[in-house]
């Protein structure tokens, strides 16, 4: 492959990662006088359980957003649209009310549009739509639409848009609850994050470019792994890379066999179980694996155990920082796709590289 051919490959997907700080902006500064938002508000039910819906990467964005709801003491679960279409009477219980979220970038999801389809006429459920398009099947299938036309994008993955819908959905359980706060601190996050991308893309880059690895692990607890999850997809997808997911401690038991220099794995830490994780991340590096640790604080004895460090530093609380977490998977997904698709060699090529 040419030079200049690899410098156009990736090109949508960089610009849209890089432009997630400004995109929050403006799809938060719509969902403050959105109609369709309090709309969806409204439906809050006291005891009622939300349920988010999605597929791929909207799936991860439904973890995530689930684990924001419960923040809020909001109960709320994540499943996949095809699991509900096949065992409903495994996530709805008969005489429990539930106000489910179904999630679909392009709102023309096959199995979400169903699913929207199912809650509606046969469980009789008034529904929410979350999407970055107009005009699709899934808005007519649902009670209210929330649509975040700002965070389209032209490339195959998704990576401003489900950063953009989990932030819209944070601020939709912040407008339930009623907290105000919770509102502002959303809104303040996107000038905290933008100055992280001044040096930091230039310093991933360059390490993606240093490095071959065989095998790609995301870890994190809580409320990261739906986030740890969207990261290990955009390597996947990214770089026609081999990636898994795991809670963090659950690797210690069994998975832990594929460690060695040619595994990168990255661990997304939380404050609230940052001691038990720096202890696992100590563990994987004296066995020989390479390491990336994304935390809002890398202390020292992380810095010392890892490879290559994303320190966010934000002045927001733990739920509020998720949108923030997920930049850096996007990002090295790229990079190391990029890297790949400079190598001439016959493997077969990841369709995103078309764009």
């Amino acid at each position: 492959m040419k030079s200049a051919e690899i410098t156009t490959h990736g090109q949508y997907t960089l610009s849209e990662i890089l432009s997630q700080p400004q995109c929050w902006i403006t799809c938060l500064a719509k969902l403050v006088t959105s109609a369709e938002l309090q709309t969806a508000a409204q439906l809050a039910a006291t005891n009622a359980e939300w349920v988010f819906v999605g597929c791929g990467t909207s799936y991860y964005l439904a973890q995530a957003a689930a684990s924001s709801f419960n923040y809020f003491n909001l109960p709320a679960k994540a499943v996949p649209a095809s699991d509900l279409l096949m065992y409903p009477t495994l996530i709805l219980n008969t005489g429990r009310e539930y106000i489910p979220v179904v999630i679909s970038r392009s709102g023309r999801t096959s199995e979400a549009v169903r699913a929207a389809q199912m809650l509606e006429k046969d469980r009789n459920l008034r529904t929410i739509a979350i999407t970055c398009a107009g005009g699709q099947p899934l808005e007519p299938a649902c009670t209210v639409t929330l649509k975040l036309l700002d965070a389209d994008e032209q490339s195959t993955v998704m990576t401003r848009s489900f950063t953009s819908m989990l932030l819209a959905l944070q601020y939709l359980a912040a407008t339930v609850v009623g907290n105000d706060l919770s509102r502002s601190t959303l809104l303040e996050l996107p000038q905290q994050v933008q100055p992280l991308l001044q040096d930091i893309p230039q310093r991933l880059r360059l390490f993606a470019e240093s490095r071959s690895f065989a095998d790609f692990v995301f870890l994190a607890q809580g409320p990261l792994f739906g986030i740890a999850s969207e990261c290990m997809l955009k390597v996947t997808e990214s770089s026609c890379s081999y990636a898994q997911v795991f809670h963090s401690l659950e690797f210690r038991h069994g998975p832990k066999s594929i460690v060695g220099p040619e595994t990168l794995i990255t661990f997304l830490m939380s404050e609230t179980s940052f001691d038990a994780e720096v202890e696992l991340l100590e563990e994987m590096k004296a066995l020989g694996a390479t390491t990336m640790v994304i935390a809002n604080r890398v202390e020292s004895r992380a810095q010392r155990a890892s490879d290559f460090a994303v320190e966010l530093g934000l002045q927001v609380p733990e739920y509020a920082r998720l949108a923030a977490f997920t930049i850096w998977g996007q990002l090295f997904g790229v990079y190391y796709g990029l890297k790949k698709a400079s190598i001439p060699t016959p493997r077969k090529t990841c369709r995103e590289w078309s764009n």
